[in-house]
C-alpha cells in the first residue's frame, strides 16, 4: 500500500516535489532497516538470556546431583583436605555471581560437615573409652577372683575349670585394650626391660589358639620397657589373625631375623593369604598414616590392623604383611629398630661370691642389710624384675585332667593376667 501511494505521488506532483518525496522514502526505509536490526539484536539478547538461565538451572542441578555428593563422600572417607572439586558444568559461569555463590555453598557445607563429624567422633570416642574402662575394671575383678580361687585350691579339677576362664579373660582384656587404643588410650603401664623371647611369649599367651604357635630361636636382645606392652599386643593381634585365617590343624611359625639396625619378628601361617587389594588396604592400615575414626569403621569392624598401625606409629616399630608365606599364607614382619632394643642386664652383684673370690669377708646380713663399700656406705643395687614372667605356652592342647600341664599353662599366662590388671585408667 505504501509503495502504491509513493508511485502516485511521483506521477501527480511536479518534478521538484517528486525529488523530496524520494528523499523521504529513503529516510523511512533506513529507519525501517534500523528498527529491524534492533529487533534482531533484542531477539539475540533474549536467546542469550534464555541460554544463561538454562545454564544456571543445569548448574544448580549439577551442584545438587554431583558436586555436593562428591564432597560429602570425600569428607566421609576422611579425604576432605585432599579433595579437589570437579568444577562447574559450564565453565563460562566460573567468574559470575552464580559460580562464586556455588563455591561458597561447597565451602560452607565442607565446614559444617567437618565440624559435625568432629563432634560426632569426639562423642563416640568418649563413649567408647567409658565403656572400655568399665569393661576393663570388670575383667580385672574377674581375673583377681580366678587367681584367688587358684591359689586357694589348686587341684587338677579346679585348674581344669579356672584356667580356661582365666585364658578367656586375658583375650577379652586384649580386645578391650585394642578398642581403647583406637580411641587414643594408652595400652598400659610402662614395663621393665624384658627379653624379646618373653615378650613374644606374652603375645602368644593372649590368643585363643596358642597351642598352634611354634617359636624358633632365642634372641638375646631385650625390649625397652616402654615398648614391651605395645609389642606384646601387636604380636598377639598378628598371631590371632594368623591362626584364625588358617586351617585348625596347621601351625603358625614365629622366628627372628637379626639385622644391623634391629631385629624382626617373622610370623608365617599356612592360611588363605591376602588378595592384592586386601594386601594394599592392610599396608595402608598398618602404616598408621590414616586417622582412625570410630564413626567410620566398616561393618563388621576389624580392629586388629588398625590398632597395630596406631601402636607402630606411636612407638616407632614397623609392621608389614606384604610378603607371601612359604606355606602359601601370609608372612607378617614386625621390625623393632635398635632404638627399642636394649642389651641384656648384667648379672646381679653377689657379696658372698665376691668374698669367696677375693678372700675377704663381709658384714653379716643382720648387721648390714646392704653390701658395704670400703668407705662404710651401703651399696645398693637395683633389682630388675619383669612383669612378663617367662613361661613357654604349651604347643599342644592340655590333656583332660592333666593338672601339671594346666599349672604350666597358668604360669605361661601369668604375664597376660598381670598386664590386664595394670591397665592405665587415663587416655
Amino acid at each position: 500500500m505504501s509503495t502504491l501511494i509513493h508511485d502516485l505521488a511521483l506521477v501527480v506532483v511536479p518534478s521538484g516535489v517528486a525529488v523530496g518525496a524520494g528523499t523521504a522514502a529513503v529516510y523511512y526505509r533506513r529507519r525501517a532497516v534500523e528498527r529491524l536490526g534492533r529487533i534482531r539484536h533484542l531477539e539475540t539478547r533474549v536467546r542469550d538470556g534464555e541460554q544463561r538461565v538454562a545454564a544456571r538451572d543445569e548448574e544448580a542441578q549439577y551442584l545438587a546431583a554431583n558436586r555436593l555428593p562428591a564432597l560429602v563422600s570425600a569428607l566421609s572417607r576422611g579425604e576432605g583436605s585432599s579433595y579437589r572439586d570437579v568444577g562447574l558444568l559450564h565453565p563460562q559461569l566460573a567468574e559470575t555471581q552464580t559460580g562464586t555463590a556455588y563455591r561458597d555453598v561447597l565451602g560452607q557445607v565442607a565446614t559444617l560437615t567437618s565440624e559435625a563429624s568432629q563432634r560426632a567422633e569426639g562423642a563416640a570416642g568418649t563413649a567408647v573409652q567409658a565403656v572400655v574402662r568399665s569393661l576393663q575394671s570388670l575383667i580385672n575383678e574377674q581375673q583377681v577372683a580366678v587367681t584367688a580361687l587358684q591359689e586357694l585350691k589348686s587341684d587338677e579339677d579346679t585348674l581344669a575349670i579356672t584356667i580356661p576362664i582365666d585364658h578367656a579373660s586375658s583375650q577379652l582384656a586384649r580386645r578391650a585394650q585394642v578398642v581403647g587404643i583406637l580411641t587414643g588410650m594408652w595400652p598400659g603401664r610402662q614395663r621393665d626391660d624384658t627379653a624379646l623371647l618373653e615378650t613374644v611369649r606374652g603375645g602368644v599367651s593372649r590368643i585363643r589358639d596358642y597351642p598352634r604357635v611354634e617359636i624358633n630361636g632365642e634372641p638375646a636382645a631385650y625390649v625397652a620397657g616402654r615398648a614391651v606392652e605395645p609389642v606384646v599386643l601387636a604380636v598377639a593381634e598378628l598371631l590371632d589373625n594368623a591362626t584364625r585365617h588358617s586351617e585348625p590343624g596347621t601351625k603358625a611359625y614365629v622366628w627372628f631375623l637379626e639385622a644391623h639396625n634391629g631385629i624382626s619378628i617373622v610370623i608365617e601361617d599356612a592360611g588363605i593369604g591376602l588378595a592384592p587389594e586386601e594386601r594394599e588396604r592392610a599396608a595402608r592400615l598398618l602404616s598408621g598414616r590414616d586417622p582412625v575414626r570410630i564413626t567410620e569403621l566398616r561393618t563388621p569392624p576389624r580392629f586388629g590392623f588398625l590398632a597395630i598401625g596406631q601402636l607402630a606409629t606411636r612407638y616407632g616399630f614397623h609392621v608389614s604383611v606384604e610378603q607371601q608365606s612359604v606355606h602359601g599364607g601370609v608372612r607378617a614382619v614386625l621390625h623393632l629398630p635398635g632404638t627399642l632394643l636394649v642389651a641384656p642386664p648384667t648379672p646381679a652383684f653377689s657379696p658372698a661370691a665376691e668374698a669367696v673370690n677375693t678372700g675377704h669377708t663381709t658384714a653379716s646380713p643382720a648387721a648390714h642389710p646392704y653390701p658395704v663399700a670400703e668407705d662404710g656406705l651401703p651399696v645398693r643395687h637395683r633389682r630388675r624384675r619383669s612383669l612378663l614372667q617367662p613361661g613357654v605356652p604349651a604347643t599342644s592342647p592340655p590333656q583332660p585332667g592333666a593338672g601339671r600341664h594346666l599349672a604350666a599353662f597358668m604360669r605361661g599366662t601369668d604375664s597376660a593376667r598381670t598386664a590386664s590388671t595394670d591397665q592405665e585408667q587415663t587416655s
